[in-house]
């Protein structure tokens, strides 16, 4: 079989057609160069990989800063509305490569590195930290947009498999820099904890607190080929000079200067669960830390930006609605609403009421689940000691708003209790998710029918109040990223048919739906999947040293590992696949590399397990003689977005089978649709919304409706019932309990199969029988390679919804209260009006 050409051969291959842009290939080659002997190497006769990429990346980095500049510029002058996405965390991915495609530089360094020394390849993993779907989309539409966050030292950990348990590592983020930073030393701010609250005649004080320094650092984030790049400012927590130094004075110099770290860590590392809140106050302190730092800056740019005076001009705070639009994505940032407050009223001066006007046109929410673990709900004593003004404001807040409640719902007591943002009980906590719903204007799921469930259950009494408020912003993907970046094969079959205007309005693909037939074109897009999963086939080999069959079905389930994402559904089909082949090798079986990969939250004992059980399963299926290539079962160590852009263009098949109602919406599901992998899935999250898109007969949809599982609960679920009645399902069973997979440690899963059989929530056995003979559907399909791919070509075509362009198009117009433009902003080397 021929070799599979590189990603860089691709887009050589693109380049013909311009859509990467060759760029001056010689300024590029000069420049880096500069960069490599008189930045990095300096003393040291031989580069390393590492000096390679800081090159390059420094090259690009030159071609951004004065766009950036500029687009500063711009905003400055035309005081546009500004919108601030908070948010606790940006995933991260690729930095360079992104950057090269959206500044249309990709070709001119390919060329320029290839021309210089053909070194660079494998040297691009390093450019770590973000350029999230949204902010891209926000550059790509022309928003004054910055995203807030922190800058952690120590990112989401490493993951390490060792005798098939999860081991978590340090991931140090930032141990050899990151070129894509700049420092902002002169915008430092402090944020006050602790201390106690005085009430004076002048009005409210928080005196005696303990201060942070809050460190920026600007990342830019460039829009696709418009020359706008906005800026996402991540705060680091610094130690203020004189920080515990009274010890000094008793002599425990040492002692005092040691104790900084207590205030700098703040934002040493990443908080790492998912779906599930861990009260611990380090935790509200990021949270507090971001929002504090954050509005400082938000209210100074708001009274500096005006006309090009740099006085001090913005007293009057009766604008701050039209020139700011905060977006609270999830409860994380949720301070930001009593913190708005406090300046407002206590720093500002603004009357209560005009106050609270201002603060709930200001903010919007974004829910992301429905768990109910996964609510944030902090014990009131813990906001007494570290914010003991904001505890005052949001009793002051939460009287209010039981008030006006009590008003229209009289003697309703239970309502007022349902409807408090105090929960009382043996620990008082704070609803954050209730205080976030209260202080905004807006309040959004993330798919239909997760915000149907948001207005109908979690806010249903929120809902009543003020049906207007509600509304849906189904998720979306960067086609940049998660398609010309990732799978440029792919993006250049589909230039060659319909042009490049997909990539910065997705919808056009539906140009691709009159070609579902043609033969040509079916055969291109096989040809683009089959090297892709000649290229994965190869990296599995020589990072997991399994002997891949590339003809294989690539049956891929990559998330965070939880109860509700059903991974455990997955297995028991991968263990009825097994039984079959051996109850009858002589049968023909579509051969499958199932592949499963995620993190599993560090504390969280059943999602440990589960990998467990993947890593037990793939040691006895992939050692049996009897099932040779037609079942493989890997557990992909480490799943991060580096690793998503090298299995999501060669997957074939897309699991998505958390039990109905209970995913927000999901964005892998759409990355791999886009990518040209069918979902197997539930009727959930965004699931829904692409069954609609594409047709639900081009997507193999199974299992219990939201209705059905409803109805179930009612009923009592009772997964005994299925084991008794399912002869292949209580094989399964049997077999992991009876530590088939585990012949050293027979008991090793008896939690697994002691949940599935008595607490668990998810239902994975009322789902396992429909999902078998979905199964069954796939793979009757897959022996039909056209019919396959023609399904595929009308998922691709389908997929445009689906991008974060059309979401933050929706968001601006329907939230934020401004138009996205096209406007080009002049680059640098064209003098401006």
């Amino acid at each position: 079989m021929a070799k599979p050409l590189t990603d860089s051969e691709k887009r050589k291959q693109i380049s013909v057609r311009g859509l990467a842009g060759l760029g001056d290939v010689a300024e590029v080659r000069k420049s880096f160069n500069r960069h490599l002997h008189f930045t990095l190497v300096k003393d040291r006769n031989v580069a390393t990989p590492r000096d390679y990429f800081f090159a390059l990346a420094h090259t690009v980095r030159d071609h951004l800063v004065g766009r950036w500049i500029r687009t500063q510029q711009h905003y400055y002058e035309r005081d546009p509305k500004r919108i601030y996405y908070l948010s606790l965390e940006f995933y991260m991915g690729r930095t360079l490569q992104n950057t090269m495609v959206n500044l249309g530089l990709q070709n001119a360094c390919d060329e320029a590195i290839y021309q210089v020394r053909g070194l660079m390849a494998g040297c691009l993993g390093i450019g770590r930290l973000t350029a999230s779907c949204f902010l891209d989309s926000m550059a790509t539409l022309g928003l004054a947009a910055y995203g807030y966050g922190i800058r952690y030292e120590f990112g989401i950990f490493n993951q390490k498999i060792v005798n098939g348990w999860q081991v978590e590592e340090a991931d140090d983020w930032l141990r050899y820099g990151n070129p894509w930073e700049k420092a902002r030393p002169e915008y430092m701010l402090p944020v006050h904890f602790y201390g106690r609250v005085e009430h004076t005649p002048d009005g409210v004080k928080w005196l005696d607190t303990q201060v942070v320094l809050a460190m920026p650092y600007d990342t830019p984030v460039p829009g696709y080929k418009n020359n706008t790049v906005n800026t996402m400012r991540l705060w680091s927590a610094k130690a203020p000079n004189d920080f515990k130094l009274q010890d000094f004075n008793v002599g425990d110099y040492i002692e005092a200067v040691l104790d900084r770290n207590l205030a700098e860590n703040i934002s040493r590392v990443l908080y790492p669960n998912d779906n599930f809140f861990e009260g611990k106050e380090l935790r509200l302190k990021q949270e507090y830390f971001v929002v504090a730092a954050t509005l400082q800056d938000i209210i100074r740019r708001f009274k500096s930006s005006k006309f090009g005076c740099r006085d001090p001009v913005r007293t009057c705070f009766e604008t701050f609605p039209d020139k700011v639009a905060i977006q609270l994505n999830d409860t994380h940032p949720a301070l930001s609403i009593p913190e708005l407050m406090r300046i407002l009223v206590d720093v500002e001066k603004v009357d209560w009421d005009k106050a609270w006007e201002i603060t709930k046109k200001t903010c919007a929410y974004t829910n992301h689940t429905v768990l109910p673990e996964a609510l944030e709900r902090w014990p009131v004593s813990m906001f007494e000691k570290l914010l003991p003004r904001h505890l005052e404001i949001i009793y002051a807040i939460n009287q209010r708003h039981l008030d006006h409640v009590a008003a229209l719902f009289p003697g309703d007591v239970d309502r007022l209790r349902r409807m408090s943002v105090i929960e009382e009980g043996d620990c008082k906590r704070i609803n954050m998710a209730h205080l976030c719903v209260i202080g905004s204007h807006a309040v959004n799921g993330v798919a239909r029918i997760h915000s149907e469930i948001v207005k109908q259950s979690v806010f249903k009494d929120f809902y009543e109040l003020e049906p207007e408020k509600f509304q849906n912003k189904t998720n979306g993907i960067t086609p940049r990223r998660w398609l010309l970046l990732c799978n440029p094969g792919l993006a250049d079959t589909i230039v060659e048919k319909i042009g490049e205007e997909f990539l910065t309005d997705l919808s056009q693909l539906k140009k691709l739906l009159p070609l579902v037939n043609d033969e040509a074109f079916i055969r291109d897009v096989a040809k683009v999947k089959q090297e892709n999963k000649l290229k994965f086939s190869a990296f599995l080999e020589k990072e997991y040293k399994v002997k891949i069959n590339p003809s294989s079905m690539f049956d891929v389930h990559v998330k965070r590992i939880h109860e509700y994402k059903r991974q455990l559904l997955n297995c028991l089909h991968v263990i009825t696949l097994y039984n079959r082949i051996k109850r009858d090798p002589a049968k023909a079986f579509v051969p499958r590399t199932v592949m499963i990969g995620g993190k599993a939250a560090p504390g969280y004992h059943m999602a440990k397990l589960i990998i467990k059980l993947v890593t037990s399963i793939g040691d006895v299926v992939n050692h049996d003689p009897v099932v040779g290539d037609r079942l493989k079962v890997i557990f992909l160590e480490n799943y991060r977005v580096s690793l998503a852009e090298k299995v999501i263009p060669a997957a074939d098949l897309s699991q998505q089978i958390s039990t109905a109602g209970t995913e927000a919406s999901g964005t892998g599901n759409m990355k791999f649709m886009l990518n040209g992998a069918l979902t197997i899935g539930t009727m959930d999250g965004a699931n829904v919304e692409m069954a609609e898109e594409a047709g639900a007969e081009n997507l193999f949809i199974f299992g219990l409706r939201v209705e059905d599982v409803e109805a179930l609960d009612r009923k009592g679920y009772n997964a005994r019932e299925y084991y008794d009645r399912l002869p292949e399902l209580k094989q399964a069973v049997d077999q992991i309990s009876s530590g088939f997979f585990s012949p050293k440690e027979p008991d090793c899963f008896k939690d697994v199969v002691n949940m599935l059989m008595h607490h668990d929530r998810f239902k994975v056995f009322a789902d396992y029988e429909a999902y078998v003979q979905c199964q069954a559907q796939v793979d009757q399909l897959y022996r039909n390679p056209k019919g396959w791919t023609k399904k595929v070509i009308r998922n691709i075509a389908c997929s445009g919804k689906f991008s974060s362009d059309r979401t933050i198009t929706e968001y601006a117009r329907e939230i934020w209260g401004v138009e996205p433009s096209d406007l080009q902003i002049p680059p640098p080397n064209i003098p401006r009006d």
